[in-house]
């Protein structure tokens, strides 16, 4: 069990929106959520991009602006309330003059520039489904979603459609249209200018009547073998996206929010674009890729008062040799929360450190449609710790022995087990797409079974240990390999690290470490072995590993997450030859 270490949170500059969190949890419904919504007339239905934009448009914050877009160059373009509205109007009146019906499914294949978000939310108006694909797709993975996804239409760029697409248009049987960005010419019937298009369109739109089950939003995950899985979503999850954002994100009326994610990724959909605008406050883009003084800059010029990011991208901070305090003025900040990967404990104590207040880490999947455990403003951090459950999900440590009978719950503080969720929340997915079979395994009677394992302590933090498929066995010890990470990178010398099992004939698996150093280090034989002693001091020889090889870079989605299972597949290679 990790040790008992507490940040006490920052004295906000506004109360939180949750002050109790244990009262929060015992006394909340998702029934009375809805009541912070508008739904449409009568209550009949409901629609995410109602909840996002319209219910704003209409009333007092129509002129508030709901997207600040950075481009690449330096130069904004903003879009209030009313002009997002109109603007989303417009391309649901397209889809419905090229054909485009409920339940057809709508994709993206941009960076974030502002079609993206258009696109995504005129495609909610008209009962449609989307779906983004991440601009670094090669051309067989953009194939493979399309195909898979069926879709009727994709919105891209001249340039990734020449580069990625166009070669593929034959094998595309249910693609219709391919809407270009930024072309103002018609190709031909199907390659179409989606400015053009939308000069033609009527500025107004009455969005389709979609019920909460109706489906929304379809997600392709990021596996590193095998077709990806697509997960489909339904329009209820807007309750998970509004509470989240109260209760998690901490949203004020004056907020301005960034949140960092590629909208590629399930977060950058959630709490890229949705969560943010059903709250009525400014949604910061930035369209360049990482680059920390020009992220730092951001932060300082836009008073950026809630930022969501990642572990890579903070620990890729904190290899800088930057005085954020002395060059910058963040004081607008106010919190900053992270996800992707669990957050090693010396991320939070560097952000202590460095920016004034500790990153509120938190955990949830594509399949979970929203932030299911967290760690919240007003509740003391545990550095390393996941955090408590959000009001309305109940989460267990659990022995899932056989999956038709009730699991086994773990009560034992500091024991790992499966983490497993009771099924029923708004956002939970509805299914894989076409694979019913492969979507019912993943429950245990009435649990979801998350693929992580975890642990819980005495006050109710969860703590991540690591993937099923990721444990290493070692000498008859089980070794979860974000607990040798997190120690790796107290160490001073190293940036990140990623831990796997190797084969070995005596040990069944040895216990290998993957460094990248920061950039006043060398790589040196000494320096390994003195990184190794350190670990065995903090672990002990059965848990510290037993290899350390340095690298330069270590290899990850396009989400951020490492990809363990592909340096476990590069040792079981060399180990073969």
């Amino acid at each position: 069990m990790p040790e008992k270490e507490i940040i006490e949170p920052p004295v906000q500059p506004v109360s939180p929106n949750m002050a109790n969190y244990e009262q929060e949890y015992k006394s909340f419904r998702w029934e009375q959520v809805l009541d912070e919504l508008s739904g449409f007339p009568g209550r009949e239905g409901l629609n995410i991009a109602h909840e996002a934009v319209d219910r704003h448009a209409v009333g007092k914050k129509g002129a508030k602006v709901a997207l600040r877009w950075i481009a690449e160059n330096g130069t904004s373009r903003e879009f209030t309330y009313n002009e997002l509205k109109q603007e989303t109007d417009r391309f649901a009146n397209v889809l419905v003059k090229l054909g485009i019906q409920k339940g057809d499914v709508v994709c993206t294949l941009t960076g974030r520039i502002p079609e993206l978000y258009i696109t995504a939310l005129g495609t909610l108006k008209n009962g449609s489904v989307y779906c983004p694909l991440f601009s670094i797709y090669g051309p067989e993975p953009i194939y493979q979603r399309l195909s898979k996804g069926k879709a009727k239409v994709l919105v891209t760029t001249e340039t990734l459609y020449r580069k990625k697409v166009a070669g593929l248009m034959d094998r595309l049987e249910h693609l219709k249209y391919v809407l270009l960005t930024d072309v103002e010419k018609e190709q031909n019937d199907h390659i179409r200018s989606l400015p053009k298009l939308m000069g033609r369109a009527k500025s107004s739109f009455k969005v389709v009547a979609t019920a909460p089950e109706d489906r929304a939003l379809l997600h392709f995950t990021s596996g590193t073998t095998g077709m990806p899985k697509g997960v489909v979503h339904v329009h209820q999850a807007a309750l998970t996206h509004y509470i989240t954002g109260k209760y998690v994100l901490d949203f004020h009326p004056d907020d301005r929010f960034w949140c960092t994610a590629d909208p590629g990724w399930v977060t950058g959909t959630s709490y890229g674009i949705l969560a943010p605008l059903m709250h009525g406050i400014t949604n910061i883009v930035v369209e360049a890729e990482f680059d920390a003084r020009l992220w730092y800059s951001i932060l300082e010029e836009q008073k950026v008062t809630v930022w969501y990011t990642a572990p890579t991208a903070i620990r890729r901070l904190m290899r800088m040799d930057i005085d954020v305090r002395k060059e910058y003025d963040l004081r607008a900040l106010r919190l900053i929360l992270s996800v992707g990967e669990p957050l090693n404990p010396e991320a939070v104590r560097w952000a202590q450190k460095t920016l004034g207040m500790p990153i509120l880490d938190n955990w949830w999947q594509t399949e979970t449609g929203g932030i299911m455990i967290a760690n919240y403003p007003s509740m003391p951090v545990r550095p390393g710790s996941m955090g408590k459950p959000l009001p309305g999900i109940k989460a267990a440590i659990i022995t899932p022995d056989n999956k038709e009978a009730e699991p086994a719950l773990i009560n034992t503080p500091g024991d790992s087990g499966h983490l497993a969720l009771k099924a029923g929340w708004p956002s939970m997915f509805r299914g894989y797409l076409d694979e019913h079979e492969r979507y019912v395994k993943c429950f245990a009677n009435s649990w979801y079974l998350t693929g992580d394992l975890a642990s819980r302590d005495e006050d109710g933090y969860f703590w991540f240990v690591g993937r099923a498929d990721d444990i290493i066995k070692t000498a008859g010890h089980m070794v979860g390999p974000f607990e040798v990470e997190n120690i790796l990178m107290e160490h001073p010398a190293v940036a990140e690290a990623a831990v796997i099992g190797k084969p070995d004939p005596m040990m069944g698996e040895l216990v290998k470490a993957f460094v990248t150093l920061k950039s006043n280090f060398e790589a040196t034989e000494e320096l390994n072995l003195e990184i190794k002693g350190f670990a065995r001091e903090r672990l002990g020889p059965a848990v510290a590993p037993k290899e350390i090889e340095f690298t330069d870079e270590l290899p990850k989605t396009r989400s951020g997450k490492i990809m363990r299972r592909l340096l476990r597949d590069q040792e079981r290679e060399k180990v073969e030859k």
